[in-house]
């Protein structure tokens, strides 16, 4: 009986290993071919873009309110600035030709007072405007600046001119108005001698001379007597 069971155990062992490989190998199988279950993707957070929305608000908000308080702070500058003319400046800006005065090679410049501001004055011409006030100087002559800018307005007796000194370029010459005008006139037919010219004699008035007075002769002395020798009269 015992040799007849080992014999039986040793006939259905390989079945038995082979049933349970057949087993395993399909369950492997179908698990290596089934495809994996994709990740599902992380929730991106929603604070990164919201606070990148609001740093990038954040100095853009700032830069304005920065230009609008440096434009205030510009406007009142200039608003004081325009209250500290002096009696000087004053008396200078009275003596400014105003007007559309022509200028050499077809140009021109038109000069107008503000009436809100006394004391400055708009220039402008073809491609520039400027905002001038009077400036007093060593040498008594009229000039207008715009320090900003720095333009330079001159004004002489016969012409003005309008320099940038910034850009160290001269921008008109030869503007007149009608008062320069006729002073350029008397400076041509009355040149001024220059400082090679021989000076010119100066003739002394004549001076008219005094009516002759007629001089009396003087009158002849009164004859002595003679007197008698001193013997005579003894």
């Amino acid at each position: 009986m015992k040799p007849f069971l080992i014999a039986s155990a040793v006939l259905l062992a390989p079945a038995l290993v082979w049933s349970q490989s057949a087993e395993k190998l399909p369950v492997t199988k179908a698990a290596a071919a089934a495809p994996k279950p994709a990740a599902a993707p992380a929730a991106k957070s929603p604070a990164k873009p919201v606070a990148k929305t609001a740093a990038k608000a954040k100095p853009e908000a700032t830069s304005r309110v920065d230009a609008r308080s440096t434009a205030k702070q510009l406007a009142a500058g200039i608003s004081a600035a325009e209250d500290a003319l002096g009696p000087e400046e004053l008396a200078i800006a009275e003596r400014i030709h105003v007007g559309t005065l022509p200028c050499e090679l077809g140009a021109s410049v038109t000069l107008a007072s503000d009436p809100k501001s006394p004391g400055y004055f708009d220039v402008q011409g073809k491609n520039f405007k400027f905002r001038m006030f009077p400036v007093t100087t060593a040498t008594g002559a009229i000039r207008l600046e715009d320090r900003r800018s720095g333009a330079v307005w001159l004004q002489l007796a016969n012409k003005s001119m309008l320099m940038n000194q910034k850009a160290g370029q001269r921008m008109a010459d030869e503007c007149m108005s009608p008062a320069q005008i006729a002073v350029a006139q008397h400076m041509k037919t009355n040149p001024a001698p220059g400082l090679l010219d021989a000076p010119k004699p100066v003739v002394a008035p004549a001076i008219p001379a005094a009516p002759a007075t007629p001089v009396a002769a003087p009158s002849a002395a009164p004859a002595l007597p003679a007197l008698a020798p001193a013997s005579a009269a003894q």
